[in-house]
């Protein structure tokens, strides 16, 4: 949630902002303004009121309960109270009103984010080559069915259109992607959490999926609870109402979950497979910094998921998101993109965000400053490393052989045991 002092303070600055992800009418800054202005003068009021209510008990201490003086104080002072608890009503109603128009703001972009929507979207960077093959190639289903890696159609019979089944050297395979990442972030002396997949409302308010998206995720029925659309609505809660001290951030987690996702919207008629599921497993990198240190944290998470992908020996690009197509918590975010073969596109595999204090506001996590001053909310970063689905689509297809065999990069062959996987 953005900071209201910095609307009403910065207001043009917070508006210029703003304008680079959303139309002005729809920023209500005006009424934001306006409410807040209404909630100060109402608030000196009240007050100035509860004072005078407070100071009634000296007063009827020291005044006689059969005179006609303490009489006519127990009038006032209900009157009083009455226009005590109807400035508390208004104050709650304004509170209520504010509250709603600025949970459902976006973050202000960093202000080298430019505006618009992913046609806006820089690519700074390409690493690797596109593979180049002799042979007329398979998509990533072809070779799955021929290698028995996948299994799409008894996914539907189970669940339904747009889920996936690992089978035999594929489920293998995948696990094998997950323990590369597990290692890797051990090495890199992060925090393993193997969290909860089912979380309640707050913890998606403090993420900042709720309440402007709860159409995304899979409510659970009767219940106040939804399945995770990735782990980052657990680990952003891990301090949620907390103080911590300075010297213990940064705080540095990763965690491996199923992401849950409805994926509401028309699919490409490319996106078969694995590309765009409701289901699917990611490792996701969190840290917890100080204001000051969050531009340290953003460029060595984007490095650290990069490295993932450079590992595993395959074409990407990193591409820095304009504020349209950034997530409505990030004030910039970069996606590491892995070159899919059989369409000819790259697709996102990582997201790397600072979210600044966007959510540490909404679920109110503090730190204590060393140098003794008042507590600061913290910064809060994230990044996939990694998403698998689009991953293995980029492996599989990448490392395809023109016998129909798939080639396993080095870095996987002590999880998985085989340096290829062929027709059986």
């Amino acid at each position: 949630m953005i900071d209201i002092k910095r609307i009403i303070e910065q207001r043009e600055e917070v508006e210029k902002g703003l304008s680079k992800r959303m139309k002005k009418e729809d920023m209500h800054l005006d009424e934001i303004v306006n409410l807040y202005q209404q909630k100060r003068e109402i608030l000196k009021e009240y007050e100035a009121k509860r004072a005078q209510q407070k100071s009634f008990n000296g007063r009827m201490s020291k005044t006689e309960k059969s005179s006609e003086e303490f009489k006519t104080l127990i009038v006032d002072l209900k009157t009083l109270s009455s226009n005590v608890k109807g400035l508390e009503s208004k104050l709650n109603a304004i509170d209520s009103q504010l509250t709603k128009l600025m949970e459902v703001l976006p973050n202000v972009p960093d202000e080298d984010v430019v505006a618009g929507e992913k046609e806006a979207n820089e690519v700074i960077k390409v690493v690797g080559e596109k593979p180049v093959f002799n042979f007329e190639i398979k998509d990533h289903v072809q070779l799955g069915n021929s290698l028995k890696l996948f299994d799409f159609a008894k996914a539907s019979k189970l669940s339904g259109n747009n889920f996936a089944m690992y089978t035999g050297m594929g489920a293998r395979l995948e696990w094998a992607l997950l323990n590369y990442f597990v290692d890797e972030h051990i090495k890199d002396g992060y925090e393993m959490i193997l969290p909860p997949h089912i979380v309640g409302d707050q913890s998606g308010y403090t993420a900042g999926q709720l309440p402007k998206f709860k159409e995304d995720v899979y409510w659970l029925k009767e219940e106040n609870q939804f399945l995770i659309p990735t782990s980052e609505t657990s680990l952003t809660n891990l301090f949620r109402d907390e103080i911590l001290e300075e010297r213990d951030l940064p705080k540095k987690f990763f965690a491996y979950s199923p992401c849950y996702r409805r994926e509401a919207g028309s699919y490409r008629a490319n996106e078969k497979g694995l590309i765009r599921v409701h289901q699917f497993n990611k490792v996701e990198m969190y840290q917890f910094t100080t204001k000051q240190g969050s531009q340290k944290a953003f460029e060595e998470l984007v490095l650290k998921s990069e490295s993932l992908v450079a590992g595993l020996g395959l074409h990407y690009r990193v591409s820095k998101l304009a504020a349209g197509d950034c997530s409505a918590g990030a004030a910039k975010t970069y996606d590491i993109e892995a070159w899919l073969p059989a369409i000819g596109q790259y697709y996102e595999v990582s997201s790397v965000s600072n979210v600044r204090e966007y959510q540490s506001r909404r679920g109110n996590m503090r730190y204590k400053p060393s140098d003794g001053g008042k507590t600061e909310y913290m910064s809060t970063l994230n990044a996939s490393g990694l998403a698998t689905s689009r991953l293995m689509v980029a492996l599989v297809e990448s490392y395809q052989q023109e016998d129909g065999s798939i080639l396993i990069p080095e870095v996987l062959r002590k999880y998985i045991g085989v340096d290829k996987i062929e027709k059986e």
